[in-house]
């Protein structure tokens, strides 16, 4: 895996991890009864984005981590996902 690939595996796996941390512990204008004229009752009122930011960036770093490590250590390739054969016979293997 190349510098490019572990930065792209990086970036994914961050916006993955905060798509699911985004919606927890949200408060809404509807739940604190403070709507807003002209805004909708689900609108964040308190989302605290930066401390969900850095959960994120730490959850990825170790995500990030176990995967890159499965991955550069050989464990999982692609052809153990080829379930159906596609890519042939494995020439470097022993037969």
């Amino acid at each position: 895996m190349g510098i490019t690939s572990g930065i792209v595996l990086f970036a994914v796996i961050w916006f993955m991890t905060f798509l699911v941390v985004i919606p927890i512990r949200i408060q809404t204008q509807g739940d604190l009864n403070e709507v807003v004229p002209g805004t909708h009752a689900g609108s964040p009122e308190h989302h605290h984005l930066r401390k969900k930011a850095w959960i994120t960036t730490g959850v990825s770093v170790v995500l990030w981590a176990i995967i890159g490590g499965t991955i550069l250590s050989g464990a999982i390739t692609v052809r153990d996902l080829d379930m159906f054969n596609r890519m042939g016979q494995d020439q470097s293997a022993p037969q």
